[in-house]
């Protein structure tokens, strides 16, 4: 037996559009004037809505470009997005690593992301959705592919994975937070290279 999904109403179809030209015009506008200059207004103004209507629903500027960001991560079919097991951890790793690389050195994000990570430091409770539904997601897929490596014996069964973890992406992040060197395909390589000659099971 199957049960017909209800029509959405015209209020419901309203609400959704708004919530994302409101997203739209936020990640749009920190691009362009920076997240300093960035309002409540300015996103009103440009979404086309009171600024009631954002308020309605987000209690920041801050906590709208977050909501930006999980609205950019979404999947048209709606899948979850996994690390690639081919079984070669090592290329694997690499691969995501480098497309990580190429999202940080996007001239579209780097401003929004930058100011997403500010915005994190100095709000608690951002802070907190944050952890809850994208950085601990995120860790648990990067965990699950160790998971994966040490079953297949190639990382050691007593790793502790989320130092794995921090080991193989806080490199990265740290040098495109504080501009300390550039970020490149090689150093992607690098990272992973130097991190599992040490994480491998000893002979």
């Amino acid at each position: 037996m199957t049960t017909q999904r209800k029509p959405l109403s015209s209020t419901t179809r309203r609400n959704e559009a708004s919530h994302r030209a409101i997203l739209t015009a936020a990640f749009e506008l920190v691009q362009e004037v920076g997240y300093a200059k960035l309002s409540i207004e300015g996103i009103a103004a440009r979404a086309g809505v009171g600024k009631q209507t954002i308020y309605r629903w987000w209690p920041s500027k801050g906590a709208v470009l977050f909501d930006a960001f999980l609205m950019l991560s979404e999947q048209p079919d709606g899948e979850g997005v996994g690390l690639p097991d081919t079984g070669d951890l090592e290329a694997d790793l690499k691969a995501v690593l480098r497309a990580t690389i190429e999202e940080l050195n996007d001239p579209r994000y780097d401003e929004p992301m930058r100011a997403l990570n500010t915005e994190i430091t100095h709000d608690p409770t951002l802070a907190a959705l944050y952890a809850e539904r994208l950085d601990g997601p995120m860790r648990e897929l990067k965990r699950q592919r160790l998971r994966s490596a040490q079953r297949a014996g190639q990382l050691a069964e007593d790793l502790d994975l989320d130092v794995a973890v921090d080991l193989l992406w806080g490199p990265l992040l740290n040098r495109w937070l504080q501009r300390s060197g550039a970020l490149t395909p090689d150093y992607a390589d690098s990272i992973v290279e130097t991190a599992l000659n040490g994480l491998r099971p000893r002979r």
